[in-house]
């Protein structure tokens, strides 16, 4: 188990690196791209805010959807949705964890969809939310948890995903 945790850190942190590399260049190409389809999503649904007047992030392949309240702990589940095309490509989901959750240090939750009408409203999502969840990235450094769960349709590797 450990040994796991350990490969999906260590995988995780490559991509971070290499789709921080690779951005910048890839950025220029794929504007008009982002573009339009961000418009498409906006016209959509309504952009929700993270603190006041700020725009919720989001990057090439993703945009972080809601931020929802775990009670009134002042800690927030992150809920981000990808485009269906890219929902295969973990460097995207590796991207928005590092643009989401790189300041934070105590902790941060993310899960990730890319379907909107299956977005939570509450932070525990429903039994038919949980199964189309594409991944669930998890900090928590006082109980000692930083780990990357992903769901078998995006890793096919059946001892590394989770079939909610």
């Amino acid at each position: 188990m450990n040994k796991s945790i350990l490969n999906s850190l260590l995988f995780a942190a490559a991509i971070s690196w290499a789709g921080l590399v690779f951005s910048e260049e890839s950025d220029a190409q794929h504007t008009t791209e982002d573009v339009s389809s961000q418009t498409e999503t906006e016209v959509t649904t309504t952009t929700e805010k993270a603190s006041g007047d700020e725009p919720l992030m989001s990057g090439i392949g993703w945009r972080l959807a809601r931020k929802v309240e775990m009670g009134n702990t002042g800690k927030f589940v992150n809920m981000v949705l990808v485009e269906p095309k890219r929902q295969m490509d973990k460097t995207i989901y590796s991207n928005a964890i590092t643009r989401i959750c790189g300041k934070e240090e105590e902790f941060c939750r993310i899960r990730f969809w890319i379907e909107e009408r299956f977005l939570p409203e509450k932070s525990i999502p429903t039994g038919e939310q949980l199964q189309r969840q594409k991944a669930d990235f998890l900090l928590n450094r006082k109980a000692g948890i930083h780990r990357t769960q992903w769901s078998c349709t995006v890793d096919h590797d059946r001892n590394e995903c989770i079939d909610w």
